[in-house]
């Protein structure tokens, strides 16, 4: 059995801004589990088409119940080769990806497609479809569920990243992310909470004042 995924997202930046971010997405604030990219083909086909392959590495973290199944030396790192074809006359980009090794654990195979939104000419919308699979007898269900799972957390990362990389194509300041957001709400914290020290010594100290000239009045 296989588990199916399909999902609509939109990019509020024109098709052909999007199309240019396409290759300049690695590396960005929320790619650090992809490794390496390479162009291993690209050729422009007579009716003026872009072929490309790319090869990508990326970091293949198991569960850990996944991990005793395979011996201590197999690599952790999943090698994915990405086929895509642009069609700047129709405006339409489709990519289609799959790992080439770990392929009996899980076979993951996602396709792609870029183009104009209906409603808006100047967004972007992208159909992604994806099949996640495994051969391994008796625990390939729970393998599914699991690459299914991260499957989804992976297009939230891949969409943050794509706005990141964006808006700083277009001059803008990237929204911040979300280590850099807990950071700044950490130093923000430190520094409200010093201050709030600081003005309940400030307080300590007047009251004091204020009962030293008490009992010297009385003295």
């Amino acid at each position: 059995m296989v588990k199916y995924f399909l999902g609509q997202s939109v990019l509020r930046s024109s098709w052909d801004q999007v199309f240019a971010a396409f290759w300049q997405r690695y590396p960005n604030p929320y790619s650090k589990h992809v490794l390496t990219e390479d162009i291993v083909h690209r050729e422009v086909t007579p009716d003026q088409k872009l072929l490309s392959r790319r090869l990508l590495t990326k970091t293949n973290r198991m569960p850990r119940w996944a991990e005793r199944l395979f011996p201590a030396n197999v690599a952790h790192s999943v090698y994915i080769l990405e086929d895509s074809i642009v069609d700047p006359q129709n405006q339409t980009m489709t990519t289609f990806t799959w790992n080439i090794n770990h392929a009996r654990l899980m076979m993951v195979e996602e396709r792609c497609v870029y183009y104009v939104n209906s409603d808006n000419s100047g967004w972007t919308e992208i159909r992604r479809e994806a099949w996640v699979s495994s051969s391994l007898f008796g625990v390939s269900r729970a393998v599914q569920e699991f690459g299914l799972a991260r499957f989804k957390s992976n297009v939230t990362k891949t969409m943050k990243g794509f706005e990141y990389i964006l808006a700083k194509l277009q001059g803008e300041a990237p929204s911040k992310t979300l280590v850099e957001t807990a950071k700044e709400a950490k130093e923000k914290a430190k520094e409200t909470a010093l201050a709030a020290t600081e003005k309940a010594k400030d307080l300590a100290n007047k009251a004091a004042t204020k009962q030293q000239q008490k009992q010297q009045q009385f003295v």
